[in-house]
């Protein structure tokens, strides 16, 4: 998340003392220095590169904050000479503002420069780390076992891969170097400004724990109304999702009223809670707003009074205004920061808790190879249960022939799709054995087995690609016409023959461009083109 800018001036809108802060509950980390620890430990092989990265933030920021002070010599001078000018004692000396000016231009740019450099090296360290992330929760997900997939939803896992990573890269990219820039502007600042005037950088100070007080009141009402807003926003998000994709089943039962009767309630709740939460939200800018324009008024005031008794010089009255409005904002920063640490050490805990689940059983260091197989499988009094106390096969035996076909039957929950389960080693037997051609399916490397089967699921699966591809999934060096063969095995080529672009049309990512029934067949010639031992329909 990236901390929102400064404001805008006394001249109305937002004063410098006004600034947004997080809304919202934050998601906090179980174990947050645990998680920090494992965090750091992904880091550890580009110190060299964090120390410069700190080391140039570091520099950018104090070189910008000298700007504002030199700038305030060429005012002065320009105020002097005018009144020399008026005077006819004197000429402004524009060769000495211009001397000025160019200094300042070059910190400038050498402070962007600085910038630029240490953003371009943090955002390579930031992709780097989140590229390895995602690499290793992919090979993780090869190595977990069917039960986890069983037990957890989809968007779950997905949101590890995709929300939690970003969520690790956006700050590890922002707020990592803000934490520096936002900590040197804050002492530097305040250095810069008690060297100007201490009784003017007291009056500055004395507005900001009133800034804090105000900020600390609005943010506790409006939490609640955020929190309010985010679970009513969850609410109508998934009704219409649930009733897009279920448009067929409402309209066949006359379901619109009752939708359209839900969606009002979920939506009247959400306006309510958004109204008082945005409410909330946009009255503290105006507040805000105001208590930073009292502070440029007692500024400027005692500025004023400091420059008549010859104190200090209109100079540098303008380089203080420009340190207190670059004061308030590093502040603001540095909290919406640890904020923003609270989330990503929360969602590095959810990618640390995904890469350490437990892995499917250790394939057997010696494999059996089988050089031909013969399609023999035989059941040995196989007990099993997803919840091992709660056994789900009861001491099962088969024994099926090479050639031979079977059809296992029986109601909904009997175990028909656990038996197939099984025999694939999506799960392992808990007691006997499952054998193919006489060779416990234990003693075969995983990969090995699962091609002796060709499988079709009861839920089909295409992916997002042409039709060709898909029937090639199982074998993806298969030429074009051995593709064509199995599609006619399995009475696919001539409705894809009717289809626009045939084999090349491409299944779109929610697979809605063809009827389910087609879905079937094609992954039938997927099954066919693999040319499996075994077929498991």
């Amino acid at each position: 998340m990236r901390p929102p800018a400064a404001g805008r001036g006394p001249m109305g809108g937002r004063g410098p003392f006004g600034s947004h802060m997080m809304m919202g509950k934050v998601e906090k980390a179980r174990d947050f220095k645990g998680t920090l620890r494992k965090l750091l430990r992904y880091l550890d092989p580009f110190k060299v590169t964090i120390v410069i990265v700190i080391l140039l933030a570091a520099g950018s920021t104090v070189f910008s904050i000298l700007g504002p002070k030199i700038l305030g010599g060429a005012t002065t001078k320009l105020f002097e000479g005018l009144l020399a000018q008026l005077s006819g004692t004197g000429s402004i000396d524009f060769a000495g503002i211009g001397q000025i000016l160019l200094t300042v231009l070059g910190l400038y740019l050498f402070s962007s420069a600085l910038g630029y450099l240490q953003g371009w090296l943090m955002t390579d360290v930031a992709i780097t780390v989140t590229y390895h992330l995602r690499k290793q929760i992919m090979a993780k997900i090869n190595r977990m076992p069917f039960r986890y997939f069983d037990g957890t939803t989809h968007g779950e896992v997905l949101s590890r891969l995709t929300n939690d990573v970003d969520t690790v890269n956006q700050t590890l990219n922002q707020s990592l170097t803000q934490i520096i820039t936002s900590f040197v502007t804050v002492v530097g600042v305040l250095v810069m400004m008690l060297t100007i005037s201490w009784q003017m950088t007291l009056v500055a100070l004395l507005i900001v724990p009133l800034s804090f007080v105000v900020v600390m009141i609005i943010v506790r009402n409006s939490q609640r109304f955020f929190a309010q807003q985010q679970k009513f926003l969850g609410n109508v998000n998934g009704h219409v999702e649930e009733m897009f994709g279920g448009h067929i089943v409402v309209k066949a039962f006359n379901g619109e009223e009752k939708s359209i009767r839900k969606m009002a309630e979920y939506n009247d709740r959400l306006y309510g809670a958004a109204w008082k939460a945005q409410f909330f939200s946009g009255i503290m800018m105006p507040i805000m707003a105001f208590i930073g324009n009292l502070g440029y008024v007692g500024v400027t005031i005692l500025g004023g009074w400091l420059v008549v008794r010859g104190s200090i010089t209109v100079g540098d009255i303008q380089a203080f205004i420009q340190y207190v409005r670059s004061f308030t904002q590093p502040i603001t920063q540095l909290a919406n920061i640890s904020n923003v640490l609270q989330q990503t050490v929360a969602a590095a805990e959810r990618v640390f808790e995904f890469l350490e689940e437990e892995e499917e059983t250790a394939e057997t260091t010696s494999p059996v190879k089988l050089e031909k197989v013969r399609g023999e499988v035989e059941f040995r009094n196989v007990y099993f249960g997803y919840v091992p106390e709660k056994p789900v096969i009861h001491g099962f035996s088969a024994h099926i022939k090479p050639g031979q076909k079977v059809a296992i039957v029986g109601p909904t929950g009997a175990g028909k799709t656990t038996i197939v389960k099984l025999l694939m080693r999506f799960y392992d037997v808990q007691e006997g054995e499952i054998r193919v051609d006489g060779v416990d399916i234990r003693r075969f490397s995983r990969e090995d087995l699962r091609r002796m089967f060709g499988m079709v699921l009861q839920d089909t699966w295409l992916f997002n690609g042409t039709i060709l591809d898909n029937i090639r999934y199982g074998r993806p060096e298969a030429s074009e016409e051995e593709v064509i063969r199995a599609a006619k095995a399995a009475h696919v080529d001539h409705f894809v023959r009717t289809l626009p672009d045939g084999y090349q049309m491409v299944i779109n990512e929610e697979v809605t461009n063809i009827s389910q029934g087609q879905k079937q067949l094609l992954t039938i010639a997927r099954a066919i083109l693999a040319d499996p031992a075994m077929l498991i329909l």
